[in-house]
């Protein structure tokens, strides 16, 4: 099970009605670029027109099935009881209101392919999804809820609910993709006897157990493992079929020249057809067009047989013996007694922690649990689901004791995020005390030293105003901890060309660091200094970093005279960055900086006696890890200067624009933004993600047919992929790029010379960095020469096995990708977060542009602006304590608790040890 719980929305005049029966009865599946707001039906290929749709019904972890018809589902489909059309509860007319919830069983897809070539391994892998629908469905009956009473306060435990499943066999580009969608009704009956709607918000922050049910029954199933040991087969430590994964890239690769196809078509199509959108017949036509495309002698449409047997054919073309009957093997199991309780507890909340990352590090009993799932999961251990449990009780409540308690509601709702790993806790309150003992005021640069710098460093037509005089003299001056936040674009680089000829006339030195590499050669480059990254300098001074045996991360500092553990050689010191009283250490781009590292940074300054002054905008990318490190420091610093001037872009007005769409006081100032960006032709509405992909791989070509340079930002690596591989193919294509030398990139990407490439590791040796971008320019036997996008005469070459490991195609990029980039134009495209709409929306100096998946102009505005809105930040431990009392606060809870909001200070009750210890940290 992996995926997101998507959204059925009933859209204008029911659409979404009409667009769900299209997707039943005539739809083939898009399931990785499903739009939340309805979908188009695509090329028919399901039997479920003649047979109907499967309803199952659960009552008391009962399961009752029957069949509905056309005409059953749409009254289903629209809150009615499908037989009666009686309505269920109060009918909910608005175009954004639930119809279905949609999660998608959606296994490893060697198990797509095993059951494509061995029948028997086909009807144990429906029997294996059969059961992991049967055990989804029970858990949404057992674990969701309505709502009722005054503002929704008091939580309805669910009776009954209904689920269709529809079942696919293959993906749009017509791969074996077997998986089922399990649509969740959100009417469900309460155990008063009511129908209402479900409680959505549970619903989607359930959904992480769910995926993690999934893969433990993928990974964990006797009846599943027993028979793919029978056919020879068994499965790798990442859950897929080991004696097929090789086969899974070069199906992909197959599937990118589809979708380069069918673009290409459907771009042919639109030209011809002005303002029109394709209907399902249209659509249905151009998949079979696009995967006929380029092979002679095959027709426009497919039947069962000849898509088997075209499947075989590729798959024997990948491996001649693929096909072939197998040695029975001895399934390989761990005894679930023998499983380290403590490790997969340490892992189940790492696994939580990592997650928690946009919630300041909180999260639910859902995710504990969710974790402890996927450590037994990934155990080793195989054993049927009813004895699986007990060790995964035990896995959870090992792990609370791994966690703070931030509430003192012992029977809090389980999605409430009201935990923090104890390290993370730790750390912020570690990195609060340091700051705290740095925080010595000191007195601002002389007026006189920022003019004589300035007129010395700056051109003469360059003249500081009046926050970057500022911002000079507070880092040029004495004040132990200084920062510096600004939007992008403010001219923060320009000022610290300043700052530093302050600081060396003084007789002090300014050391430049970056959380990345990239971003510290920028710096420097812009600047006219060396930098490094801030790790280059933690290392220097003894800091040395990795993860245990959980996956945590795991941080320790090495004396003087001891050896490191690692190398081996004695650590004598620092070397590259000798630190002295008064020097300063300038942190760029200090937004990205994670908790770790700041605690280590802290040490550093207060061992050496330098002072640090952060330059940034902590409302621009995260870090990696946890955020906070930039807030934190700028609670504490005595000096502190904000820049809001924009430089970077041609149109001024677009500058301020740019501010207001940085942090938006309310939703109804977000949507005066959305509107604004609309009437200068800024936001782009389409249909669904299949339309957005095709708008940005067109703006790419649009752009680079007049040389220019653009920002392709999407919301996940999956989707910057996808984007990659159908520019590279159209590149292919029209001539632009041959394929007669490859290369093998990350993940077996196909490289080819003259692509957009980015590094994904700091190699000393071949001076290139992480997430630096560049252009192929030769392949060879050794290696890929590559050239810099910026400078064509700055080269590099990296071996063919680094680029194996550490290249990709870099087109288009998430935000983490794009951050400190400066381009011509961007497009950011839907589902960015506030921070990657405000990035993308920032990168070029032309144009920015962004991408909604709605119906209306309305409700494109409507979604911006949604995406534009920040939590408040959670900084502390204090900060994370009032936001879990606030998400406590908007909960529903059983009715024969006290519904009434906690009063008193957040330390004012509670006894569980936990707590206790939350108080303590804090």
């Amino acid at each position: 099970m992996r995926g997101g719980l998507e959204r059925w929305k009933r859209g204008a005049g029911s659409h979404g009605v009409r667009q769900a029966l299209a997707y039943a009865f005539q739809g083939s599946c898009d399931s990785h670029l499903r739009a939340a707001a309805g979908i188009d039906a695509l090329a028919g290929y399901s039997d479920a027109a003649n047979l109907g749709v499967q309803r199952f019904t659960v009552e008391a972890d009962v399961i009752g099935v029957d069949s509905l018809d056309e005409a059953q589902l749409r009254r289903w489909v629209d809150g009615c009881d499908p037989h009666t059309g009686e309505r269920r509860g109060r009918e909910l007319s608005s175009p954004d209101a639930d119809l279905v919830l949609d999660g998608t069983i959606n296994a490893p897809k060697t198990y797509s392919i095993v059951a494509l070539i061995n029948p028997d391994l086909a009807r144990e892998f429906e029997a294996l999804q059969d059961r992991m629908r049967d055990r989804i469905i029970t858990t949404w009956r057992r674990e969701l809820n309505a709502r009722r009473g005054a503002g929704g306060c008091i939580r309805e435990p669910l009776q009954r609910v209904e689920v269709v499943e529809l079942r696919h066999r293959r993906s749009r580009a017509l791969d074996p993709h077997i998986h089922r969608h399990l649509w969740l009704n959100v009417k469900v009956l309460g155990e008063d006897g009511k129908w209402s709607n479900v409680d959505s918000r549970v619903a989607m922050k359930l959904h992480t157990v769910i995926n993690a049910e999934g893969e433990l029954a993928a990974r964990t199933d006797p009846q599943w493992v027993d028979a793919l040991a029978r056919h020879g087969y068994t499965l790798s430590a990442d859950g897929e079929i080991a004696e097929l994964a090789h086969a899974v890239r070069p199906l992909s690769r197959r599937s990118t020249q589809i979708e380069a196809n069918r673009a290409m078509l459907l771009a042919a199509w639109r030209g011809e057809h002005p303002g029109q959108q394709p209907s399902p017949d249209v659509l249905q036509q151009v998949d079979r067009l696009a995967w006929a495309k380029s092979r002679p002698n095959k027709p426009g449409g497919i039947n069962e047989h000849e898509w088997e047997q075209f499947i075989a054919d590729e798959l024997q073309h990948v491996d001649s013996h693929i096909l072939a009957l197998r040695r029975p093997v001895s399934p390989r199991s761990v005894a679930i007694t023998d499983v380290d309780i403590g490790l997969l507890a340490a892992r189940a909340i790492v696994e939580a922690d990592a997650r928690s990352a946009a919630s300041g590090g909180r999260f639910s009993g859902f995710d504990i649990r969710a974790g402890a799932i996927r450590a037994v999961a990934a155990s080793g251990a195989v054993a049927d689901r009813s004895e699986l449990q007990p060790t995964i009780d035990r896995v959870a409540d090992r792990a609370l004791t791994l966690t703070i308690d931030l509430l003192e509601e012992p029977n809090r709702p389980a999605h409430v995020k009201g935990y923090m790993a104890a390290a993370t806790a730790t750390l912020k309150v570690d990195l609060a005390a340091r700051f705290d003992a740095l925080a010595q005021a000191g007195a601002v640069a002389d007026d006189a030293l920022i003019v004589d710098a300035a007129a010395r460093a700056l051109p003469a037509h360059v003249n500081l105003n009046q926050q970057q005089f500022a911002a000079a003299a507070a880092i040029g001056g004495t004040d132990r901890l200084a920062s510096v936040t600004g939007p992008a674009g403010a001219g923060k680089t320009t000022m610290l060309r300043i700052a530093k000829a302050v600081l060396n006339r003084s007789g002090r030195r300014m050391f430049v660091v970056a959380p990345t590499k990239k971003a510290a050669s920028v710096a420097g480059r812009e600047i006219g200094t060396s930098a490094s990254s801030l790790h280059a300098l933690l290392a220097d001074h003894g800091f040395r970093w990795g993860h245990d045996d959980a996956g945590a991360a795991a941080w320790m500092r090495l004396s003087v005279g001891q050896t490191d553990p690692t190398t081996g050689r004695v650590f004598e010191g620092p070397r590259r960055f000798v630190l002295g009283v008064g020097d300063r250490i300038v942190v760029d781009e200090a937004g990205m900086v994670d908790l770790h590292a700041a605690n280590a940074l802290a040490a550093v300054a207060a061992d050496t006696g330098a002072g640090i002054a952060m330059v940034g905008d902590p409302l621009q990318a995260r870090p990696v890890g946890h955020s906070g490190a930039m807030a934190a420091l700028t609670r504490r610093a005595t000096a502190v200067v904000e820049m809001t001037a924009v430089h970077r872009f041609h149109d001024p007005e677009y500058a301020e624009l740019t501010l207001r769409l940085r942090e938006p006081t309310s939703k109804e100032a977000a949507l005066m933004v959305a509107l604004e960006l609309d009437k200068r032709g800024l936001i782009h509405r389409v249909d669904n993600h299949e339309q957005a992909r095709d708008v940005m791989v067109e703006e790419y070509f649009r752009w680079a047919a007049v040389r220019r340079r653009i920002a392709l930002v999407t919301n996940t690596n999956e989707e910057a992929d996808a984007i990659n591989e159908a520019i590279q193919q159209r590149r292919v294509d029209r001539g632009e790029l041959s394929d007669s030398r490859i290369a093998v990139g990350q993940n077996e990407q196909r490289l080819l010379e003259g692509d957009v490439v980015q590094t994904r590791r700091n190699d000393r040796q071949a001076e290139v960095e992480n997430r630096a971008i560049w252009k192929i320019r030769r392949i060879t036997a050794c290696g890929l020469e590559l050239a810099s996008l910026g400078d064509s005469l700055d080269t590099r070459t990296v071996s063919r096995d680094y680029a194996a490991e550490h290249v990709h195609l870099a087109y288009a990029s998430t935000v983490h990708g794009i951050q400190g980039e400066t381009t011509d134009a961007s497009i950011v495209g839907p589902g960015v977060d506030a921070s990657g709409l405000y990035v993308g929306m920032t990168r070029g100096r032309i144009q920015n542009e962004a991408i909604a998946i709605a119906r209306t102009d309305d409700a494109a505005r409507d979604r911006i602006a949604d995406n534009m809105l920040r939590g408040t930040p959670e900084i502390t431990l204090d900060d994370g304590i009032q936001a879990a009392l606030h998400e406590l606060r908007r909960a529903a809870r059983e009715v024969d608790f006290d519904t009434s909001p906690p009063s008193g200070p957040w330390n004012s009750c509670g006894s569980t040890q936990n707590t206790r210890a939350a108080r303590a940290l804090a």
